[in-house]
């Protein structure tokens, strides 16, 4: 089995990419040792010093660190990997709907929803492959007085250029094709 690396914008995020499906349906942020229980994998890779967070796309893995350096971190975080794969333990224990997963409840008025129902269709369409490539998901939360409200997962939780992604890349996107949107906002 090879698996592939590459590297994200956040500087303490590697994607591996095992050359197979990881999660059929949503994504998968994990951030702490309680919430690995529900991944063998996650378990794994959290067992290792310096792992701090695990997130699960479709094809790929994110795996944020803490500590240590890659070059010391990367063959174990492979081989957790490789292990995984090659024993045909299933990634999650239980059932697991991925769209629902830490989310929460959608906000914006009724009189909205057509500026909505755009926004979701820019953000599907444009903004959400480019954040995968980068080892990440967004979510859209909320519409409210102009200003569009998003979830940002996997690598580009808290990664250093994630506020210049936001303004200037998806704000500007947002606001040429919705003229209703003023901001855009990190939940």
């Amino acid at each position: 089995m090879f698996i592939e690396t590459e590297a994200t914008p956040n500087p303490a995020t590697l994607k591996f990419l095992p050359g197979r499906p990881v999660l059929t349906q949503g994504t998968l942020d994990i951030r702490d040792t309680e919430g690995a229980g529900q991944s063998p994998l996650a378990q794994a890779l959290f067992s290792i010093d310096g792992v701090s967070g695990v997130f699960f796309g479709s094809d790929f893995i994110s795996v944020t660190k803490s500590g240590g350096d890659w070059p010391d971190l990367k063959p174990v975080v492979l081989g957790a990997i490789m292990e995984h794969f090659v024993s045909g333990e299933p990634l999650l224990i239980g059932e697991f709907d991925g769209a629902a997963e830490g989310d929460g409840e959608e906000f914006f008025a009724g009189d909205d929803a057509e500026t909505v129902a755009t926004i979701k269709k820019l953000i599907e369409t444009h903004v959400r492959p480019a954040v995968a490539n980068d080892g990440g998901d967004i979510k859209f939360r909320g519409f409210r007085d102009g200003t569009v409200y998003l979830a940002l997962k996997g690598s580009c939780s808290g990664c250093p250029s994630s506020s210049a992604t936001l303004r200037h890349g998806i704000e500007n996107l947002l606001k040429h094709y919705v003229p209703d949107v003023r901001a855009v906002e990190q939940i």
